[in-house]
């Protein structure tokens, strides 16, 4: 999700010089899409999912109030703002209008000043719903997802890979004497540390669809739609090197003398008969291995649910 970048502006309206004044006028600040017709406006709104729709009401063959039902029938545009501009002017055109869904009316011959303020204001309510949207999603202290987020993604992946019948892995990172660490250094050290985990986790993850998220305390989990687990278990050993050559010091570990982690994963595949709480199991049970074989290490379970841990080498 874009936070910080320009916010797009599809404007649909049938008649050649309202389209281009309204491009001219929004262009200087906004990202501009154009729709001639109410067909057009749809195939535009469900391919670049504006932040904002302008639709002209009097439209040919499908006029604004059937693009908004269309809009707002659709699970992936239902919630874009729509600002009618149109000819009819009576109150109750209006009404009616914001009674379907719309955010707000204006009346032509518009108003350019007025058109930016309520452009203005529409797109600052959007950025403001995003953003709320986005920080109930994140964790505060370590800018990672946080476990309703990874619950909602995880949820839907494992359905996705039964679906497909494409691997599905995932893996849980704890790290080594984080109790002692935060006794030793203090809990302010302790979060400074914590945030440089997730870094480095971030870090590591390179694909869009990967997600990480602190599922608890000290504990991070890595979902890994659509990889192997020879795949998974490489990059999961790799975050574990990343982690380790931070050198943060750890004098009260008996493990090293700088902070590590310990890892236990599993891969799904996708026509196994296994559920979603039995992969998060089984890479539970393969990291709680993982630390008492003696910690920083990396434990993996390939995709057969029947094969026994895959211990990976040390990072």
């Amino acid at each position: 999700m874009n936070l910080v970048g320009t916010q797009k502006v599809l404007v649909a309206d049938d008649d050649t010089v309202n389209r281009q004044v309204l491009a001219e006028l929004l262009k200087p600040e906004y990202t501009v899409l154009l729709a001639k017709n109410g067909e057009q406006a749809l195939e535009r709104a469900a391919r670049h999912l504006p932040d904002l729709i302008l639709l002209d009401v009097m439209m040919p063959d499908m006029d604004g109030y059937q693009v908004l039902r269309s809009l707002r029938a659709d699970e992936q545009t239902a919630n874009i703002a729509v600002i009618f501009i149109s000819g009819l002017g009576r109150p109750e055109d209006e009404a009616i209008g914001l009674k379907m869904g719309a955010a707000d009316y204006i009346a032509k011959p518009f108003n350019e000043t007025v058109v930016m303020a309520r452009v203005a204001m529409q797109l600052q309510m959007v950025r403001q719903r995003r953003m709320l949207e986005h920080l109930a999603h994140v964790d505060g202290l370590t800018e990672l997802a946080n476990r309703r987020r990874f619950d909602e993604v995880y949820e839907t992946e494992w359905q996705r890979s039964r679906r497909n019948g494409r691997p599905l892995s995932l893996a849980l990172l704890d790290i080594d004497s984080f109790k002692q660490y935060n006794d030793h250094y203090g809990h302010p050290a302790g979060d400074r540390a914590l945030r440089a985990v997730a870094r480095a986790v971030s870090s590591g993850l390179r694909r869009p669809a990967d997600l990480a998220a602190r599922y608890g305390g000290e504990e991070v989990v890595l979902l890994m739609p659509d990889t192997e687990a020879a795949q998974a278990q490489q990059v999961v050993s790799a975050i574990c090197a990343a982690i380790a050559a931070l050198q943060i010091q750890h004098e009260a570990s008996s493990v090293a003398p700088m902070l590590t982690v310990s890892a236990g994963g599993a891969t799904l595949n996708g026509t196994a008969e296994e559920s979603c709480s039995d992969l998060f199991c089984a890479a539970d049970t393969l990291l709680y291995q993982a630390k008492k074989a003696g910690r920083n290490r990396v434990l993996w379970r390939a995709a057969a649910a029947d094969l026994p841990p895959q211990s990976g080498a040390q990072p």
